[in-house]
């Protein structure tokens, strides 16, 4: 949620405490639209409990590793960038070991 109104309000901010250059395109306020809209599905599915989007997520989390760790790889976006795939690699691993105890507390 805070990293989307950075991205809205202030995008340049946010990069520029990374080391990346600040920009004057809408690319990332977009992005933080989508990522504003994506946290309140978050919210709500932890309101109403819904498992199954938790689980979801462990895989989307994981491909957003991958894919972020490809780019940082290939050089297409700056190495300071990997630090957004460890978050939601971190946040991938806490989500599934939450699962986990959600369902041995359930057995």
């Amino acid at each position: 949620f805070a990293i989307a109104l950075f991205l809205i309000v202030a995008p340049n901010l946010l990069l520029t405490s990374l080391g990346i250059e600040p920009t004057h395109e809408p690319w990332l306020r977009l992005l933080g639209i989508v990522t504003l809209a994506l946290s309140f599905y978050y919210i709500l599915a932890a309101y109403q409990e819904v498992l199954s989007f938790f689980r979801w997520t462990i895989l989307g989390r994981s491909t957003v590793f991958v894919g972020v760790s490809a780019l940082v790889v290939g050089g297409a976006v700056p190495a300071v960038t990997v630090v957004f795939a460890d978050i939601d690699a971190l946040g991938a691993m806490w989500t599934a070991a939450a699962l986990r105890s959600e369902r041995v507390a359930a057995d």
